[in-house]
């Protein structure tokens, strides 16, 4: 059994590497040839404003020999930053650490196959599963991308995005002018294209596909700001107003069990906590009952048709992360 570092996986793991390997897991999702166990949070406050989360998901991908389980343990609470409610996480455990770790198994033995931290590979991964929602359903000519936030995720999404388009220019907005042009100063770096610090959400949303990557539970991306042709994808469901997926002609999810379970320990309301007050029980949605949109799978499958013209709004809400996502990278991870 392998046991490996977020440092080596970083150092062999790419972006295109994530979206050929789940470009092909979600093409299996969709012929019902690889499966999840939907993700469940035991919740519980361990002081005023803090609470332990212990999270868990699972799924696998057959054809490639390989089960995952993807669990954190994690230490929770929802500053006001900049004006905004955030989620962050804080690395609680010794040395300053967050705690998430990956399981691999395999389908044909039962063994254990790896274990890792995490870190790399759900930030890859996510920022891959957008970048693949855009491969199928951006315009083929859009060359500037506005990004809404500037932290661990913004940096795989900018990533995924230049990978599946020719980018000339990604504009990244964040509440924070230090982040902000820290932030596209190390990606213009990293990409080898201008990005390009802006000082208002307005520039950002100047853009043929919107990125919304941030750990905010308001909205970033108003439905006023919607262009013909964009493409719009978001890591949240309630970084977009609801008119963005009133307004969008094409809206795709990840997931139609699109919602955790929680399990509540104590005196605690569900309803209580900020995360599920705020974010998925958000009401900026305004009642769009996301789970019936279609989903990634179909579309990547080629059961669902995806953009028809130059002048559609087409959105893709990754609403929610998958166990089979960590089995089908896990299993690139192990091949590297």
């Amino acid at each position: 059994m392998l046991l490996l570092s977020n440092e080596e996986i970083a150092n062999m793991l790419t972006i295109d590497d994530c979206l050929d390997v789940l470009e092909q897991a979600y093409r299996y999702l969709g012929h019902g040839q690889a499966g999840n166990v939907p993700r469940a949070d035991l919740l519980v406050e361990i002081e005023p404003g803090i609470t332990y989360g212990l999270k868990t998901m699972s799924g696998a991908v057959p054809a490639f020999q390989v089960g995952a389980i993807r669990l954190n343990s994690d230490i929770v609470h929802w500053p006001t930053i900049a004006g905004n409610t955030r989620r962050v996480k804080i690395p609680a455990a010794p040395g300053a650490r967050w705690v998430g770790l990956v399981l691999l198994f395999s389908t044909r033995t039962g063994e254990p196959l790896a274990i890792f931290p995490d870190g790399v590979v759900q930030r890859m991964r996510v920022g891959a599963t957008a970048g693949l929602a855009a491969k199928h359903l951006a315009r083929q000519d859009a060359k500037v991308v506005g990004l809404f936030g500037s932290g661990w995720q913004a940096g795989s999404h900018a990533m995924a995005m230049a990978a599946v388009r020719e980018l000339e220019l990604i504009k990244v907005y964040s509440p924070t002018e230090a982040n902000r042009r820290r932030f596209a100063a190390e990606m213009t770096e990293t990409l080898g294209i201008e990005v390009r610090a802006v000082d208002t959400p307005e520039e950002a949303a100047e853009a043929d596909i919107i990125v919304c990557a941030t750990n905010a539970l308001d909205v970033v991306y108003r439905g006023a700001w919607l262009r013909p042709g964009v493409h719009v994808t978001c890591v949240r469901p309630h970084e977009l107003e609801g008119d963005v997926y009133r307004r969008s002609d094409l809206v795709f999810i990840n997931y139609r069990e699109g919602k955790p379970k929680h399990y509540v320990i104590g005196d605690k309301r569900e309803e209580e906590i900020p995360e599920i007050r705020e974010g998925w029980n958000s009401p900026t949605l305004g009642g769009i009952d996301l789970e019936n949109k279609p989903e990634l799978a179909a579309l990547v499958a080629g059961k669902v048709a995806g953009r028809r013209d130059d002048r559609q709004v087409t959105c893709f809400c990754n609403n929610i992360g998958l166990g089979f996502q960590f089995a089908a990278v896990g299993a690139r991870v192990l091949e590297l």
